[in-house]
């Protein structure tokens, strides 16, 4: 892990124990540092992921790498019982502060503390992307949906226009660690952050990817030009 005097972050090799520390450090400012980085676009992009999955009253939804419960709160407006797990006991922590009400449970994507089909439907949502066995963790995840079930995938991706694609990038490597030491109570971890974006799979290899592990009808939707893609898929 690296370290600096402002705080601690991740290698891109992502190490469980490092990821979890580096998501301690920026629990106490997580909600509000996500929302001025992504412009306000990430209430856009909860209400999103909500709708992808289709929830109804009664059903259940597990919301993996939850951090502070505000997604797992917002997939809850949907009548269906959320129930959200993370890596970080920081986050959970936080969560637990300032929603007492979701509920919350320390669980790794690659280990998740629940029996197989115990979800009419999963979701992770800016998360898997800080997994080191990606493939791993989406049969992880098939494994605790029922047959039929259904995940979405929030994830940021690779913008669409090559223009914009462009200014993203700068964005990211230059003014999103700039901005974040001035929000976050660990800036050095959004350097990962925009690492760790930039290397990720476009749209059509991470849905790929989805289908291998035992998801069937895999498709995306671009949000916000491609910044982020809701893939969306069913338990086979």
């Amino acid at each position: 892990m690296s370290r600096t005097p402002q705080g601690q972050r991740a290698s891109l090799d992502k190490q469980p124990h490092e990821v979890a520390a580096m998501f301690d450090g920026v629990a106490a400012r997580y909600d509000l540092t996500n929302t001025v980085l992504s412009f306000g676009q990430d209430r856009f992009w909860r209400r999103a992921t909500r709708a992808a999955l289709g929830l109804r009253p009664g059903e259940r939804v597990l919301d993996v790498g939850a951090g502070t419960g505000v997604s797992t709160e917002e997939l809850a407006h949907s009548g269906a019982y959320a129930v959200g797990a993370d890596l970080s006991l920081g986050m959970l922590h936080a969560g637990k502060r300032t929603r007492p009400g979701v509920p919350l449970l320390a669980g790794d994507a690659l280990r998740l503390p629940f029996a197989d089909a115990s979800f009419d439907a999963v979701t992770i949502s800016f998360a898997l992307r800080n997994v080191n066995d990606t493939d791993a963790a989406l049969r992880e995840l098939a494994r605790v949906t029922r047959p039929g079930g259904r995940l979405v995938v929030c994830e940021f991706s690779t913008p669409v226009n090559p223009a914009f694609r462009t200014v993203y990038l700068s964005y990211l490597m230059r003014s999103l660690p700039a901005v974040a030491r001035t929000v976050s109570s660990n800036p050095d971890a959004y350097v990962y952050l925009a690492e760790s974006i930039r290397a990720w799979p476009d749209q059509a290899a991470l849905a790929a990817r989805i289908g291998a592990a035992g998801w069937g009808r895999v498709a995306w939707r671009n949000l916000t030009g491609g910044v982020v893609a809701l893939h969306r898929a069913i338990r086979d």
